[in-house]
């Protein structure tokens, strides 16, 4: 089986499964990946990652040119298609990606782990305003996971949203609880305090 050079990622992911379902021209994919509400997942924000993701697969061996194509008076546009190499990699990399459990390392966690440089008025007002972000975006999901049903289209294609729409409730509730300790005085802190919990964790010396 063939090793590519190519950096897995999630884009890299995506545009080979673009690829798979047929030939298309970059534009049409960054146009599916917004249709299809794949920007949480993979950032297009500047479309010029998605060229630089293309050109690396190439390189690799994973997609390869196969057409070109003029619309109007558009710009010829090069349509790719994947490569054999490109289904196996493709495959091999759904495959441990599903199956491994590999570390990541969100803003919001380390965020957490230094919370303590904050007051806990400035801590509650900062989740609260996440809390905000965290609601609007269940609207949206929900929304969109109820159309998808309306129209009829099959679970297998929604699993990437059920899932998140899962993490999201339980992110919800668990900044919920700490904004209501907070609110509360259950959940506080002080200089002084967090002074004395670092001299009595402190590691001995080497």
């Amino acid at each position: 089986m063939p090793v590519s050079p190519a950096p897995r990622s999630p884009l890299a992911l995506v545009v080979l499964g673009l690829l798979a379902e047929r030939p298309m021209h970059p534009y049409l994919m960054f146009q599916l990946i917004q249709q299809r509400e794949k920007t949480s997942i993979v950032n297009v924000s500047q479309r010029n990652s998605l060229y630089q993701v293309i050109n690396r697969l190439v390189k690799a061996g994973l997609a390869a040119p196969d057409t070109t194509e003029r619309e109007a008076n558009r710009p010829e546009r090069t349509v790719y298609r994947i490569t054999d190499d490109g289904t196996e990699t493709v495959h091999r990399w759904l495959r441990e990606m599903l199956a491994t459990d590999n570390p990541e390392f969100p803003q919001f966690a380390a965020a957490l782990s230094m919370l303590a440089l904050l007051s806990p008025d400035d801590a509650q007002k900062a989740l609260t305003a996440r809390l905000e972000q965290l609601d609007a975006k269940l609207r949206t999901i929900t929304g969109s996971l109820a159309y998808a049903a309306s129209i009829g289209l099959p679970r297998l294609f929604l699993l990437d949203d059920d899932y998140r729409l899962t993490l999201l409730r339980a992110e919800i509730a668990w900044v919920k609880a700490q904004v209501t300790a907070l609110a509360a005085g259950d959940l506080t802190w002080s200089a002084e305090w967090i002074a004395n919990v670092a001299a009595t964790f402190e590691p001995p010396p080497a």
